[in-house]
């Protein structure tokens, strides 16, 4: 996701962090970039490291994982062809008008997600064709606020953005997806983001 673009913040807390607190930091940090690599448009790369049993604490263990079948339902669920059924991004849940309806993509809550992106002096890779508030990019973020050891700034993201709406956006997933890939992936995401 990220480039850096300036010097991140200073981190909170002690600068001698034992090597315990430094591996449970890097695990996290892990956790959400795994997630957040899962959650994006499916590679034969991710195909291969499934089948590989290496993504089991992520998305359990797989029979066999078709690199077709997975970007069919990719697509079914979160591209379209007449609107996908599990939009991925945060202001499609937060801001439309109607609370049974969703709202726009590009919403404001998308420029406050940027807003938390500048402040650290990171944005999504050129490469990156994901908007700024799409579910894999807000979980990418995570990654680097927990590496960083920013502990409390983590904690605030994940109240203001990822746990305001990812819950909604999981349910719909599990309730919508048969490709047992995604339907793991929601779970493990939605246990993640409960701790």
């Amino acid at each position: 996701m990220t480039e850096q673009t300036e010097v991140p913040p200073e981190r909170e807390g002690p600068s001698d962090l034992d090597t315990e607190s430094d591996t449970l930091r890097s695990d996290v940090a892990a956790t959400y970039a795994v997630l957040a690599e899962c959650w994006r448009e499916p590679t034969e790369q991710l195909v291969e490291v499934a089948e590989a049993g290496e993504l089991a604490p992520v998305v359990g263990v797989l029979d066999s994982v078709d690199f077709h079948d997975l970007r069919t339902e990719y697509t079914r669920l979160f591209i379209g062809p007449a609107g996908p059924p599990c939009p991925p991004y945060e202001s499609v849940y937060r801001d439309g008008d109607d609370p049974d309806e969703l709202g726009p993509v590009k919403g404001s809550t998308t420029m406050a997600v940027v807003r938390w992106y500048r402040e650290f002096g990171v944005q999504p890779a050129a490469d990156n064709p994901d908007l700024p508030d799409h579910i894999a990019t807000e979980l990418e973020f995570a990654a680097y606020l927990a590496e960083e050891g920013l502990d409390e700034r983590l904690d605030q993201f994940l109240e203001e953005h990822l746990s305001v709406w990812a819950e909604e956006f999981l349910t719909q997933v599990k309730a919508e997806t048969s490709e047992a890939f995604y339907s793991s992936l929601a779970a493990t995401t939605r246990e993640v983001l409960r701790q």
